[in-house]
């Protein structure tokens, strides 16, 4: 009797995180927290204590995208890392890498690329593109830093080959320490020109 009450809390989590995981992967919804509130308001499940980690939905949507995302899913991962090659090749000067669902293999239709860019100057990104005359919009994020601080990231958003492109300008300490993954915390994974390309291999 004493561990039913466990079993069960389980089962709730895993129903959670792969609701939450359709949700992200059907209807384009990007934020991990959101997903997993409407997943609980669909399932008549709490909002509070309980809820799956952020590393267990992204284990449930790599688990959805394998049984329902078939070659259409693979088809449209490999286009987003053909652009993301381009983008890294014209943005070759900033050393960019790449960061993300397009580089984890989690990408599907509603993903962007992102890539992280490295500068002396913050604005020679943006003397760059006007340069070449790309337009871009500019938008903020704010993160959990890995002091558990919270900041605002600047990025900049351009449109390639039909396909959104965020960029984020690193300089200074930015640098070196790679943004918090939304995952898990930990430096976000970086791919470098090459390791993108042997992914297309």
């Amino acid at each position: 009797m004493p561990n039913r009450t466990p079993r069960r809390g389980n089962r709730e989590r895993q129903e959670l995180a792969a609701e939450a995981a359709r949700i992200m992967a059907t209807e384009g919804q990007r934020s991990y927290l959101l997903a997993k509130h409407k997943a609980a308001e669909r399932l008549g499940a709490s909002t509070g204590h309980g809820l799956p980690s952020n590393k267990e939905v992204e284990a449930a949507l790599r688990e959805w995208q394998q049984l329902y995302g078939g070659e259409d899913f693979d088809s449209r991962l490999r286009e987003l890392r053909e652009a993301a090659l381009r983008a890294m090749r014209f943005l070759k000067p900033f050393r960019p890498k790449l960061v993300g669902p397009v580089l984890e293999g989690t990408a599907d239709e509603f993903s962007r690329i992102c890539l992280h860019l490295f500068a002396d100057d913050p604005d020679a990104v943006v003397r760059f593109l006007m340069e070449n005359g790309i337009p871009f919009e500019q938008e903020r994020r704010r993160v959990r830093w890995h002091d558990g601080s919270r900041r605002h990231i600047d990025v900049l958003v351009v449109h390639a080959d039909g396909e959104l492109v965020e960029l984020a300008v690193m300089v200074g300490r930015e640098a070196w320490q790679a943004l918090p993954s939304p995952i898990d915390g930990k430096p976000q994974r970086r791919g470098s020109l090459a390791e993108v390309k042997a992914l297309l291999a």
